[in-house]
């Protein structure tokens, strides 16, 4: 089962860019959105909402490679930095619970 959250996309709006890819984001919290980074990425066949990061345009771009195309170690880095931030933000949000966290 999908985990699909309208809130968690949302969450998306007005934030800041969690991705920051030099060259590539414009620091637009008009632009940033619920960027999905899992497996199952592409048209019809997103993975899971919790397994996004919020991205500018320009670094949604970068990701998806519709601007560029990044090694796949440097594009993971950013990713990986991206899902901690965004993760953080969702868990304080109250969008996200974690059992026993303190």
């Amino acid at each position: 089962m999908k985990v699909r959250s309208e809130a968690i996309r949302k969450s998306a709006r007005g934030q800041d860019c969690a991705l920051r890819i030099p060259g590539h984001c414009n620091f637009n919290p008009e632009t940033t959105v619920l960027a999905h980074v899992g497996r199952d990425r592409g048209m019809s066949m997103k993975c899971d909402d919790t397994m996004a990061v919020y991205a500018c345009s320009g670094c949604h771009d970068a990701i998806d490679g519709r601007t560029t195309v990044l090694d796949a170690g440097t594009q993971a880095s950013y990713i990986l930095d991206a899902l901690e931030e965004t993760q953080n933000h969702l868990i304080q949000a109250g969008l996200i619970s974690v059992k026993g966290q303190k």
